[in-house]
């Protein structure tokens, strides 16, 4: 009787997707989050997990529309989880309005880095989840969010990447939050897509010491703890949509230990952004983050070999499933119209037919 009970328990997530509003009694608050079961999700295999976190004064519905990483969730099959930040009342700068935020300066009751590695545990009782595939992205300050986790608890997060978000330098950390030096416990994938034209003063892109990293220091840190090759393998991006004000160029440190790597999308004129929802439009920083990470397990590369690896080769043999514009909806191929292709692997592409 005891499994017929847990079969109708998890009858309800067979066969279509679900938003789901949840609460974690955490830190003596009800803190809330949002997951997307995609409708592939049958109870019978191990899925992963994707957090994506909203910036400081944000939300999580909010943030959850603008990255579309559900459209992505429903090929791929990850399960998406949004978290909300709690209000920052202890690290409020007198005369200003508590807001928001994922960064509480000591002294503070919030420890937002143990709330993930709690939903994390939950989740992993309620649903099957593939507790060596955690991924975690944000945005702007849940982009350093996103540092701080594969800082302080690498041993639950495979990847990560950063959009629009620096990371702490370790004074800061140390001295104003109480968070100790970055410290991560494993070699760890790492992307991040800053603009080089973002003057928001925890983003920018050459840094704003003594507080945060600039891109170059992020680079250095990553592919130095990651030894990987010493150079990047540097390629323009398509210039897709020239109206944008901007380009992109890809950078890639490979051949980490464990055949990680780390990887920049810098937006030459690029600002605080979101890229494919605004900004640049020559990327989509949601597929780009789920091609990204998806390659990676905690233990580095998924099929690492010992030889070296170009991680831009994608695999040869995948199938198109369907092809959909920016707005989800299925389409046939279109000429000078940015649209998303899903394949049978996971994998997504934004291509842009000329002719």
């Amino acid at each position: 009787m005891k499994k017929i009970f847990f079969a109708l328990i998890f009858l309800p997530f067979l066969g279509f997707s679900q938003i789901i509003n949840k609460t974690l009694f955490f830190d003596g608050l009800n803190r809330e989050y949002i997951i997307y079961v995609p409708s592939s999700y049958n109870n019978t295999q191990d899925v992963p997990l994707l957090f994506s976190f909203h910036g400081g004064s944000g939300y999580a519905n909010d943030h959850m529309q603008v990255t579309d990483i559900n459209s992505i969730s429903d090929t791929a099959g990850f399960i998406a989880v949004y978290p909300q930040a709690a209000v920052d009342y202890d690290g409020a700068d007198p005369g200003t309005t508590p807001a928001t935020s994922w960064l509480h300066k000591a002294p503070t009751t919030h420890n937002d880095v143990n709330f993930i590695a709690a939903i994390i545990d939950t989740l992993a009782n309620e649903y099957l989840i593939d507790e060596d595939r955690v991924y975690a992205c944000g945005y702007s300050e849940g982009g350093i969010f996103s540092y701080e986790l594969g800082c302080r608890i690498s041993s639950k997060i495979a990847a990560f990447a950063s959009v629009s978000g620096s990371m702490l330098t370790d004074s800061f950390r140390v001295n104003d939050y109480s968070f100790g030096i970055c410290d991560p416990s494993h070699p760890t994938a790492v992307m991040f897509i800053p603009g080089d034209s973002d003057f928001n003063f925890h983003s920018m892109y050459n840094g704003f010491q003594p507080y945060y990293m600039s891109a170059a220091d992020i680079s250095y840190y990553w592919s130095t703890y990651n030894n990987t090759d010493l150079n990047p393998i540097i390629s323009p991006v398509n210039n897709s949509n020239p109206s944008d004000g901007s380009t992109v160029e890809r950078r890639e440190w490979i051949n980490g230990t464990n055949c990680v790597s780390v990887t920049e999308l810098k937006v030459i004129g690029g600002g605080h952004d979101w890229p494919g929802s605004s900004g640049n439009m020559d990327i989509n920083a949601s597929v780009e983050i789920w091609n990204f990470v998806s390659k990676f397990d905690i233990n580095g590369l998924i099929n690492c070999s010992s030889s070296n690896i170009n991680e831009t080769n994608l695999p040869k043999n995948k199938q198109l499933i369907k092809i959909i514009d920016f707005l989800g909806r299925e389409i046939n191929n279109k000429l000078k119209t940015p649209l998303i292709y899903i394949y049978d692997d996971g994998t997504v592409e934004k291509r842009i037919v000329i002719e």
